[in-house]
């Protein structure tokens, strides 16, 4: 049992796309805006779908960082074969020289019956 739901033996089989959630503060916008129009085809070659951005998320706890997104992809392995992309490895420092407190995770669909 999990929060309720009974999850069983065979999970794997109820997972479908992946979700990677990614929150972090934006303390160089500069710099951070050329991130976005470098990300977005990337995303699209990996097939992802942006399903959610906000950079004035409301907390119902805690402290929401300044930037928010969930992005949707059609497996694990698009995930890391998006990171691992040599493109996005060769722009990638543009987003880590303009933001701290990055949390950035994978969450697995859930098709629960």
């Amino acid at each position: 049992m999990y929060f309720g739901i009974n999850i069983g033996r065979n999970l794997q089989t109820h997972f479908m796309s992946v979700y990677v959630v990614n929150a972090y503060d934006i303390h160089d916008p500069e710099t951070f805006k050329e991130y976005p129009p470098r990300v977005a085809p990337l995303l699209q070659k990996h097939g992802a779908k942006l399903l959610a951005m906000d950079t004035e998320a409301k907390a119902l706890e805690g402290r929401p960082k300044k930037m928010n997104a969930i992005v949707e992809f059609p497996s694990e392995e698009a995930v890391h074969k998006f990171y691992n992309d040599p493109e996005y490895q060769s722009f990638i420092h543009l987003r880590h020289d303009s933001t701290s407190n990055c949390t950035m995770i994978i969450l697995k669909q859930f098709e629960g019956k």
